[in-house]
């Protein structure tokens, strides 16, 4: 008798065995119908009166252990405040949700040993497969990556030999793509305003404007460059230490929460946007949208990048021995009313007034 109330509950809680004795079916049955495999209509009925009324609850972690599948898909990024991070996020979500898996997230906070213990951490399949968007790239994240025993996607650059799947874009070229906008509206004294150069995009954006200069014949001047934090005081506090030591006409910003920062420190300084200094920020999320004035600002496609990121995870769960596949999302500028009128022309200077005590004086 007492092995038999040990089967029907464990720590207090009802089984399949208990079920099926409340139904008056073999263990069989009630197994068939509470993981939805199917029965007569009247077996199917008792069973679902039976768990109802003892108040079953499917074991999910005992159906992981036995599919290898949990249902679960994981999304690491460095800040899930940040915009372009979110935009990322609801394209990921929507195709995962597709799939009947659903989304967990984890802020990695950008530190190395975090991320790679969370690489490390997936031996023990608690998710299907993890999509990952790292700003520092070491040979321990490859080796975690290269190891790990769940499916996993990058979001951002890696190295060409890297087996992994990997999609990516191109922000030296967007860089570029703003600065030509800047110098084809007048502007020639461009600023930058970025984030830390230890990043894979602060490494990649600081290469792309010192190119995108030299390309327009446009010298370089240090003291219109400034290095700071992917996020708005940063970018603020950057930009005020810019402005203490020169005079730009243009900023170009390494994303949207540093150019929120920049327009903000240049409203503080009196200077009116875009008629003395035009800025443009990276990444296009909806921040830059919701700005007065409007911000001009480089898509590098955040959601068409989770949408194909989270669609190659779904299809290496599916197939795991598909070769490594690298996809690329091109940039694109999105011209507002931060940068989005030409410089004007030099005011003419007064004509001399003739007073009449300088009548018949010559010089």
């Amino acid at each position: 008798m007492g092995r038999k109330r040990l089967q029907e509950s464990v720590d207090g809680r009802p089984t399949v065995h208990t079920v099926a004795a409340r139904a008056g079916v073999s263990i069989a049955s009630a197994s068939r119908v509470l993981n939805g495999v199917g029965g007569s209509p009247e077996t199917i009925r008792k069973v679902r009166a039976a768990a109802a009324e003892v108040g079953y609850v499917p074991n999910a972690i005992a159906r992981s252990l036995q599919s290898q599948r949990t249902g679960l898909v994981a999304l690491a990024v460095e800040d899930i405040g940040n915009p372009v991070y979110v935009e990322m996020m609801r394209a990921i979500e929507a195709v995962v949700a597709s799939s009947g898996r659903q989304l967990l997230v984890h802020a990695t906070g950008g530190r190395i040993d975090n991320e790679t213990a969370l690489l490390r951490r997936l031996a023990n399949r608690y998710v299907d497969g993890m999509i990952v968007s790292p700003i520092r790239v070491t040979d321990d994240h490859l080796t975690a990556l290269v190891d790990s025993p769940v499916p996993v996607v990058v979001v951002g650059q890696l190295g060409a030999d890297a087996a992994v799947d990997n999609v990516r874009t191109d922000s030296r070229h967007g860089v570029a793509l703003a600065v030509d906008h800047l110098v084809a509206t007048g502007r020639h004294r461009i600023g930058f305003v970025n984030g830390p150069l230890d990043t894979v995009p602060g490494t990649a954006r600081d290469a792309g404007f010192r190119a995108a200069l030299t390309h327009h014949g446009i010298p370089l001047d240090e003291d219109l460059i400034e290095v700071g934090d992917f996020q708005y005081a940063a970018g603020r506090e950057a930009t005020q230490r810019l402005l203490a030591r020169t005079d730009p006409d243009a900023l170009v910003c390494a994303n949207d929460l540093i150019a929120v920062g920049a327009l903000h420190a240049l409203l503080a300084a009196g200077r009116r946007v875009p008629q003395d200094v035009a800025v443009v920020g990276m990444d296009d999320t909806e921040l830059a949208r919701m700005m007065f004035p409007q911000l001009s600002s480089v898509s590098l496609g955040s959601a068409e990048r989770g949408r194909r990121a989270a669609e190659l995870l779904l299809q290496r769960i599916a197939d795991p021995s598909l070769p490594p596949r690298r996809e690329q999302v091109p940039p694109s500028l999105a011209i507002r009313a931060s940068s989005g009128t030409t410089l004007p022309a030099p005011r003419p200077a007064d004509p001399p007034t003739n007073h009449p005590s300088s009548e018949g004086v010559t010089s």
